[in-house]
């Protein structure tokens, strides 16, 4: 079972500490994420309390360039949104070069 599946099935069920803490060994023993492991790490981002772990990732994803489109994007922008935080997720999406119709639900909703 790679570490992917892993990582989206704890997000998938609520059990974001223990996506974190996977995703963390998985990076420590030099396995590099990539942008369908960080949109599995940021569904684990849910609620207040998890919104300075989100921004974490956001910039990982920045920094270390992750190949990105539309699904991540949007991830990152749902990410804000269920953390509380409508300013991070206006400015995602006011950089994004296009929307979809799960950008513009992400930010209506």
């Amino acid at each position: 079972v790679s570490w992917t599946v892993m990582i989206a099935a704890y997000a998938r069920y609520g059990n974001g500490k223990e996506a974190f803490k996977l995703f963390g060994q998985m990076q420590q023993e030099g396995v590099k994420p990539n942008k369908v492991t960080f949109i599995g790490i940021l569904n684990a981002c849910a609620g207040p309390e998890a919104l300075a772990l989100g921004k974490q990732v956001h910039a990982q994803i920045v920094n270390k360039r992750v190949e990105s489109d539309l699904v991540l994007w949007n991830a990152v922008i749902n990410m804000y949104v269920k953390c509380g935080s409508m300013d991070d997720a206006c400015m995602v999406f006011d950089r994004m070069p296009k929307h979809d119709v799960l950008s513009w639900t992400a930010m209506i909703a």
